[in-house]
């Protein structure tokens, strides 16, 4: 009689697995949900110190092993509360995995080669690691691309032989950027790109270079699956850049979703996670109850795919507005 419940038992333990994908070439093994440790830096409100550790354990005893960061978040705040977030957990550095950022900071951009070193160097203190396993130029298309190539990746290149990251990438809004750079260096120098906001529900134009990133052997990481705040009950923050088109098509197709009892946010993840190219899906996260949220939605995918009648009814909805964006950066010469 002992035996069903106990093969019931592993059979739940199973199911309840976070799926895990290759990071290009990297050998990185990354949760298909990260933890975006930007509201950790109190940019969307106030998060006490035991929270956001009480959120960075539950992430990682849920299954999340990937965790995103930068200085720039909340002016150095998310890192040094990652960092105890993470010493907290006490277990060995291997079983997850660290990215932060380098070139923007709450006083402004800084790309140069002699800022990006120390950049990390700092970071390395608020982490309190000895390493990140990816350190990335951050929205770099506020920059000179020009700059990026000549200066700052290789740069990057000597932090990594000196074990201060073991990979390296470059972030950003424009997709073209990403091509730019990748154009202008030599083949295997970057491991990772992080792109935001362009593979969600209302824009997948990051699907149109997956290709091209894969034959350069680049790992794709995306990042803000419900679009900054527009996928979401709630709507966007004021200042949102979205047109006023694009933030009242997203308000309808929430208002669809809330009247027929669903979640546009958890379809919104769910779509976001269905492209198996795409490494990690970042989302921020702020709460034990959001990492329950995140985990249970690519939980539920897996086990049952995702809602097609609501994505279909939430396509209708955004298709005059699919794929419209909106400009980041400076005017590239």
């Amino acid at each position: 009689m002992s035996v069903v419940p106990k093969l019931t038992l592993i059979h739940s333990q199973m199911a309840s697995k976070l799926e895990v994908r290759e990071l290009g070439k990297t050998g990185l093994k990354l949760s298909c949900v990260g933890f975006g440790a930007s509201p950790l830096g109190h940019v969307f409100g106030s998060v006490p110190e035991e929270e956001a550790i009480a959120s960075v354990r539950h992430a990682f005893q849920s299954g999340i092993n990937f965790f995103d960061t930068s200085p720039y978040y909340g002016g150095t705040v998310s890192e040094r509360e990652l960092g105890k977030a993470l010493k907290a957990l006490c277990v060995p550095r291997n079983e997850y995995i660290v990215a932060t950022k380098c070139g923007r900071y709450k006083e402004g951009f800084d790309f140069s080669a002699e800022r990006v070193t120390r950049s990390i160097e700092e970071s390395l203190e608020r982490l309190q690691l000895d390493y990140v396993d990816i350190l990335q130029c951050h929205d770099i298309e506020f920059g000179s691309l020009d700059q990026i190539v000549n200066e700052t990746i290789p740069a990057l290149l000597k932090l990594k032989k000196a074990g201060k990251t073991r990979f390296i990438g470059i972030t950003g809004l424009p997709l073209g950027i990403f091509t730019y750079v990748l154009d202008r260096v030599p083949p295997g120098t970057l491991d990772v790109v992080l792109s935001y906001c362009h593979y969600c529900i209302n824009d997948s134009t990051l699907e149109d270079i997956v290709p091209y990133l894969k034959a350069k052997g680049v790992g794709i990481i995306n990042a803000s699956p419900l679009a900054m705040g527009l996928l979401t009950e709630t709507g966007p923050p004021e200042w949102h850049p979205a047109s006023p088109e694009l933030k009242s098509a997203c308000q309808a197709a929430a208002t669809c979703c809330k009247e027929k009892g669903k979640n546009i946010s958890k379809l919104a993840m769910q779509y976001s996670l269905l492209n198996k190219e795409i490494t990690s899906v970042l989302v921020g996260i702020r709460s034990v109850e959001q990492v329950e949220a995140n985990v249970a939605a690519a939980r539920e995918l897996a086990a049952s795919g995702i809602d097609e009648e609501a994505l279909s009814e939430v396509g209708a909805i955004l298709k005059p507005v699919k794929n419209q964006t909106w400009p980041s950066g400076i005017q590239q010469s």
